[in-house]
């Protein structure tokens, strides 16, 4: 029986399947209208499976996964597995119109990947439109067998997953702000795993309720799932070691509040080690854009000691769980101070050498009122429209055929390579800027990389209409943020700030508001590979830009062929 095995695994090797002890995990997301009842009123959710959060993965480092997802919905969609390195496989990141075309009403589409040196927490998501306000869940990945976790094992494992709720249809909101051209409406709560908790109407019986017991260790992944805002997430009484982000190892430190932009991903380790009874966790906004409205309001979730007494039954007022002290709504020193303790573990090789070095603006825009606009359709600041861009490029997505199929088959006129290296002007990007500067030039314009480059991009952010936090997402790669700081970034100066020893390594870098973030990596996945605002609203706006990664030499530095039930524009 054993060389059988044998055989049959060499066998498979030598058709390229192969990945050492991998397992292959087959599962079916069927995306389709759900009726979810939240702040007293029931909406049709757009879920997976009839689940909000949808349904988690579970996987170990070297698995690969199959995933059939049958859209049933009236929207077209895609799935994206945020962070996922897609080495080769590219076909399968789910970007709408930038690596497949969207997967119509009654349409299906099996995603294929491996998820190859990569541990910790991750997740999916819909990139279609502002579906992703409900379409998402966890993946987990843990180490391959034999391995373990760099840190003690926890006794139990619990995903956090921070999200938004709009008490409407999340699409009608994007549709009437695109009409409109002002700003959509926030969102009416926050919710973890799904549900509001105590401080909202209607939402204390389905609060989520995380247990621990006396003397345990839990280990927490949190994602910030939020379409539009950065959040803040403590608990009551109890404190985190911080272990891991965007699914790479971290150096542990110790802090009692956690941020992460939408995108990001967080484990931290919690400690059983308070008195047994009941705690708050909570999470509200990060706001870093002045003077510009936001949703105000505060999720929790119970942390509860299983030897804790039991909690009153209905109609006898029993002691209310402990609530914690969060941040102000503005607190950028938490956020720097946060984000500026992150170190990978040990010394990392983090590329020296670089032959691309490339700045990026980004930020906000304000284009005029089209002449053949009547005023209802230009309702941003004195009767204009909203827009974002990045290098002064507002980012236009194709319609008939998406990025990854016009450069795999050379298709002329979806897109140009003359994406600028550098801003097209210089200016004082966080002082006072000219409103001459406010108007982007939309284009579908990509920056072309040689297979094996080394990259730096310098992130600057931009007060143009207003500075904000800008939590910057590049797919098909983990980036190393070598530094970051306030104001106009200096090449004289500030590269003596970089960290080229123990970098946190991620995929999705919060840009400082009013300041600047700087990027590298090793451009060794071939492809097309969007980078954009997480931020929905921006993106909506044309806040992106997308890599041409070339091949490199032989089949294994190649983008893999397309699948043959690629859906069709």
């Amino acid at each position: 029986m054993e060389s059988f095995k044998t055989i049959l695994f060499f066998l498979i090797c030598s058709t390229m399947l192969c990945w050492v002890n991998g397992e292959v995990h087959r599962h079916q997301f069927v995306i389709q209208a759900t009726p979810v009842k939240r702040l007293c009123n029931t909406h049709m959710a757009i879920t997976v499976n009839g689940m909000l959060p949808g349904p988690t993965l579970e996987v170990k480092n070297g698995d690969t996964l199959e995933i059939e997802v049958v859209n049933k919905a009236r929207y077209n969609a895609t799935i994206h597995w945020h962070g996922v390195r897609q080495m080769r496989t590219g076909w399968a990141d789910g970007p709408e119109f930038v690596t497949q075309c969207p997967i119509r009403p009654g349409g299906s589409y099996t995603y294929r990947f491996t998820i190859e040196g990569q541990e910790g927490t991750l997740w999916w998501h819909a990139h279609s439109s502002w579906l992703r306000a409900t379409v998402y869940g966890a993946i987990i990945i843990r180490p391959r067998e034999g391995e373990s976790y760099p840190f003690p094992k926890p006794k139990r494992e619990t995903e956090i997953i921070l999200g938004e709720w709009w008490d409407a249809n999340p699409m009608d909101v994007v549709r009437q702000a695109t009409m409109t051209g002002a700003a959509p409406n926030n969102s009416d709560a926050y919710t973890i795993n799904g549900q509001p908790g105590d401080l909202y109407k209607c939402s204390s019986k389905d609060t989520t309720i995380v247990p621990i017991d006396v003397g345990e260790t839990n280990l927490l992944r949190v994602i910030n799932a939020a379409l539009n805002q950065p959040l803040f997430f403590t608990v009551a009484n109890h404190k985190f070691t911080v272990v891991g982000a965007d699914a790479s190892y971290l150096k542990p430190f110790t802090t009692s509040v956690i941020m992460l932009g939408p995108g990001q991903t967080t484990d931290v380790l919690i400690q059983g080690n308070q008195l047994p009874a009941r705690y708050y966790m909570a999470a509200r906004a990060y706001q870093s854009a002045q003077n510009a409205p936001f949703d105000n309001t505060t999720t929790t979730a119970i942390l509860e000691y299983k030897s804790a007494p039991c909690p009153a039954k209905k109609g006898i007022n029993g002691p209310k769980p402990i609530m914690p002290s969060l941040p102000a709504y503005n607190d950028i020193n938490t956020v720097t101070s946060f984000s500026q303790s992150l170190r990978s573990p040990r010394k990392v090789e983090v590329p020296t050498e670089i032959d691309e070095s490339l700045f990026f603006t980004v930020g906000l825009g304000l284009n005029n009122c089209p002449p053949n606009f009547p005023s209802s359709r230009c309702q941003g600041p004195n009767g204009t429209r909203f827009t974002a861009s990045m290098n002064n490029v507002s980012f236009v997505f194709p319609q008939n055929f998406s990025l990854l199929q016009a450069h795999q088959h050379g298709i002329p006129g979806v897109f140009t390579t003359d994406f600028p290296a550098t801003p097209p002007l210089k200016f004082d990007y966080t002082g006072n800027v000219s409103q001459s500067l406010y108007q982007p030039v939309p284009g579908t314009k990509l920056y072309k990389l040689k297979y094996g480059s080394k990259v730096q991009i310098v992130l600057q952010d931009t007060s143009i209409v207003t500075p904000e936090n800008h939590p910057i997402h590049l797919h098909g790669y983990d980036f190393y943020i070598v530094a970051e700081g306030f104001g106009n970034f200096d090449p004289k100066t500030d590269t003596s700030k970089f960290n080229l020893v123990d970098p946190p390594q991620r995929n999705t870098v919060g840009v400082p508001v009013n300041g600047w973030a700087v990027i590298r990596f090793v451009a060794d996945n071939p492809g097309v590979w969007i980078m954009h605002c997480h931020l929905d609203v921006h993106i909506t706006w044309g806040l992106a830009m997308a890599f041409v990664v070339e091949n490199g030499l032989g089949e294994l530095q190649s983008l893999q062929a397309p699948p043959p039930d690629l859906p069709i524009c």
